[in-house]
C-alpha cells in the first residue's frame, strides 16, 4: 500500500496534465510484450518496417522487460498540455548522475542492465544525447502524424470527463474514480500494491507537502502507478478512459430509416459520438479529411443532435438526448 497524505492547501495544488513525451516513452512497452496491448496493434503493423531504420537497441532498453521505465525519461510535466520538444529539451538537461541511477534502480541489478546501457553507463552524458536523439527520431517516425493526433483527443475526453465528475460529485469521487486500485479517505489517498506486476520497490506514506500532485491519464497502464521515487515531487498516472477507441473501426450503419434521414456520412458521425471526440480524431476513425467531417457535424450540431465543448484550442462533439434517441 502506498499513502499519499493531502495537506489542507495540497488539493488547492493537485492539477491534471499529459504528457506527448510519457506517451512515447511508454509506447515502447507494446515492443516487449504487444498482447498486453491489444489497441494498439494496428499501430504496430505500421511501424514496424520502420523500426528497423531506428536505434532499435537503445528504444528497446527504455523499457525493462517488467515494463518500468527510468523516471528521468517522463520528467513531471511544466503545464498541462506540454509540446513534445519542450519535453525533449527538458530531458537534454537531465543531470548524468540522475540518468545512471535511475537505469540502475529500473533494472534493480547490475547484470539485468541491457549491453547498450551497460556500455552507456561509463559515459552518462553521451547516453543521454543518444537516448534523447532516439527518442526524436521515434516519435516524427512513428508516432507524429497519425498516432498522436488520436492519442491526443482520447486524453483530451479523459481530462474532460475528470472535470465533470469534479464539479457534479466532488474530490473524493474524482479521485477515487480515476482506477480501482485507488481509494481517498480523510485526506490520504491510498494506492493499492497488490496487483502490481513487479512488487513495488517502496511502500510509504508520501507526504505531499505543498509540492503539487499531477494526475496524468495515460495509454500504457493497466492501473495507477505512481514514480519510482517517493522522494520526487508527486506524480500519478492512471489509465485514461475510451484507451479501445483507438483500434475502433467505423461502425457500420445498418439502419436504413437513419440513413435516409441523415445520410450514410452523417450516420456513421452520429454513432460514432457516443463518447465525446474532436474532428480530428472522428478524421482519423473515418479514414477522410477534418474539413469534410466538419461540415457534417455542423449540420448535425444545427439540428440540436449533438453538443460541443471547447478546450484550449480542441473542439469535443457528443451526442445530445435526441442524438441518443435516434441510434436507438
Amino acid at each position: 500500500m502506498i499513502e499519499f497524505h493531502f495537506g489542507i492547501g495540497d488539493l488547492a495544488t493537485t492539477s491534471f496534465a499529459y504528457s506527448p513525451l510519457q506517451e512515447t516513452v511508454f509506447s515502447l512497452r507494446c515492443l516487449h510484450d504487444p498482447a498486453r496491448y491489444p489497441h494498439h496493434r494496428p499501430w504496430l503493423r505500421r511501424i514496424r518496417p520502420r523500426l528497423a531504420a531506428l536505434d532499435h537497441e537503445t528504444l528497446t532498453a527504455l523499457s525493462a522487460p517488467w515494463l518500468w521505465v527510468p523516471d528521468f525519461l517522463t520528467p513531471r510535466p511544466s503545464r498541462a498540455r506540454p509540446a513534445v520538444a519542450d519535453e525533449l529539451a527538458t530531458l537534454r538537461r537531465t543531470p548524468p548522475d540522475v540518468v545512471a541511477a535511475d537505469f540502475r534502480a529500473t533494472y534493480r541489478t547490475k547484470d539485468a542492465l541491457p549491453p547498450v546501457i551497460a556500455r552507456g553507463l561509463t559515459d552518462p552524458p553521451a547516453l543521454l544525447t543518444r537516448v534523447v536523439d532516439a527518442l526524436e527520431e521515434y516519435w516524427h517516425t512513428c508516432l507524429a502524424d497519425d498516432w498522436w493526433p488520436r492519442v491526443q483527443a482520447v486524453l483530451e475526453a479523459d481530462l474532460a470527463h475528470r472535470g465533470r465528475v469534479l464539479a457534479e460529485h466532488g474530490t473524493a469521487a474524482m479521485l477515487s474514480g480515476l482506477d480501482d486500485r485507488l481509494t481517498w479517505d480523510d485526506g490520504r489517498l491510498r494506492l493499492s500494491t497488490q496487483h502490481f506486476t513487479v512488487p513495488a520497490p517502496w511502500t510509504d506514506i508520501v507526504g505531499i507537502a505543498g509540492r503539487g500532485m499531477v494526475l496524468l491519464p495515460t495509454l500504457f497502464a493497466r492501473g495507477a502507478q505512481p514514480t519510482i521515487d517517493p522522494s520526487r515531487p508527486p506524480v500519478l498516472a492512471y489509465p485514461a478512459r475510451g484507451r479501445a477507441l483507438l483500434s475502433e473501426q467505423p461502425p457500420p450503419v445498418t439502419d436504413d430509416a437513419l440513413v435516409r434521414l441523415l445520410g450514410r456520412p452523417r450516420a456513421r458521425l452520429l454513432l460514432l459520438l457516443a463518447e465525446p471526440a474532436s474532428t480530428t480524431e472522428l478524421a482519423h476513425r473515418l479514414g477522410v479529411t477534418p474539413g469534410a467531417v466538419s461540415q457534417h457535424l455542423t449540420v448535425l450540431y444545427d439540428a440540436g443532435l449533438l453538443t460541443r465543448t471547447r478546450t484550449g484550442r480542441i473542439v469535443h462533439y457528443a451526442r445530445t438526448a435526441l442524438g441518443d434517441d435516434l441510434c436507438r
